[in-house]
């Protein structure tokens, strides 16, 4: 394996770019792990750091207004634009600290959320023109519940000017299915879960004029959520017909820079298939929601003893503990539970150590 061609802390621009070329060239995807808090986004950068391998740190709008405190009114998504900033400006005050290349990433955006989009942007070019970067990494813009020329005329608009500050764009076209943070897709026709390879070539021959920095989230079957085996059906071999058609067409060899949304849940031929074809970036967030609330579960059920009361346990009627129900203690059983599937994430994607590799 080639050594990474980035440095470590956080990245974008043509760093960014050379960071999923690499991914892509040596046949590996690296996790995006939605974060609501600063104790999720600490546990996801130390898995990253123990796996030796960079990450991508994502927010939801959900996660963003959770991440302000559920005590602001989110009027104009005022407390989503705040707290999406303040999950940005946390990673990259801490982000050095463990020596690996990180993105800071927005998810999903409809068009009803356009809003936070344009929030987020302001904090990026308030942002560069102080440090002569953005404060974001990418975004995503997720206009496809539209019809195509408006998704795309939408992405053209944005990317246009994001690609002024080179941060890098990310857009869907075509639908994952399922419940995730709000966006109910769970009742669209099976049709719209299969995204054509004229469709993402229609989204390539707009992007690419304007700047290199952009990835595509094409639909193949992707549901997010984790469901019983069978209820879903993904097709990650039409992601290979979508670099075919897109290298017949422009001439250049797998010239895309594919997304695995819904990633939570799949097999691990799917994942193998689907990063073979160019997937340079899988979402994750059901698995690691669990893998948090379980490190709870397990300090729960392991010291119930001690977690009835302020005094008195197995111990002794006049004994405290209060170092059981210190939030300390039990959101460190769920950080070190989430970081231990981040890690399996890696592997499942085939990024094995690959910042040791130099």
């Amino acid at each position: 394996m080639a050594p990474c061609p980035v440095k470590s802390g956080v990245v974008f621009g043509d760093d960014l770019l050379a960071l999923f070329k690499w991914a892509k060239d040596e046949g590996f995807a690296i996790p995006a792990v939605n974060c609501v808090s600063s104790s999720s986004v600490n546990a996801v950068l130390e898995g990253a750091a123990k796996s030796k391998n960079p990450v991508i740190i994502q927010v939801s709008q959900g996660g963003g207004a959770f991440y302000c405190g559920k005590g602001i009114k989110d009027d104009g998504y005022k407390a989503t634009i705040a707290g999406s900033v303040s999950l940005a400006q946390h990673v990259r005050a801490v982000a050095p600290l463990y020596d690996i290349p990180v993105v800071i990433h927005s998810d999903h955006c409809a068009k009803k959320l356009l809003p936070w989009f344009d929030g987020m942007l302001a904090a990026d070019k308030e942002y560069f023109e102080k440090n002569g970067e953005p404060l974001f990494s990418s975004h995503m813009l997720d206009l496809s519940e539209e019809v195509d020329e408006e998704n795309i005329e939408t992405c053209v608009k944005y990317f246009t000017e994001m690609a002024k500050m080179k941060i890098w764009l990310e857009m869907e076209i075509g639908i994952t299915g399922g419940v995730e943070d709000g966006v109910d897709n769970s009742g669209v026709s099976k049709d719209k879960l299969y995204t054509s390879s004229e469709q993402v070539y229609a989204v390539y021959e707009a992007l690419a004029p304007i700047a290199p920095y952009f990835s595509i989230a094409a639909a193949f079957g992707n549901v997010h959520g984790v469901y019983k085996p069978g209820n879903v059906k993904l097709r990650p071999e039409l992601l290979g017909q979508h670099q075919e058609y897109a290298a017949t067409k422009s001439g250049s060899p797998k010239p895309l820079y594919l997304v695995f949304h819904g990633g939570s849940g799949s097999t691990a031929d799917d994942i193998k298939t689907a990063v073979s074809n160019g997937v340079v970036k899988m979402n994750i967030d059901t698995d690691t929601q669990w893998a948090y609330w379980e490190g709870l579960l397990k300090f729960y059920k392991s010291k119930e003893g001690y977690l009835q009361s302020q005094i008195g346990n197995p111990e002794g009627e006049d004994k405290p503990n209060k170092s059981f129900y210190d939030p300390r203690k039990w959101l460190r059983e769920c950080e070190a539970s989430m970081t231990k599937r981040v890690e399996l994430a890696f592997q499942e994607l085939g990024a094995f150590e690959t910042l040791s590799k130099s």
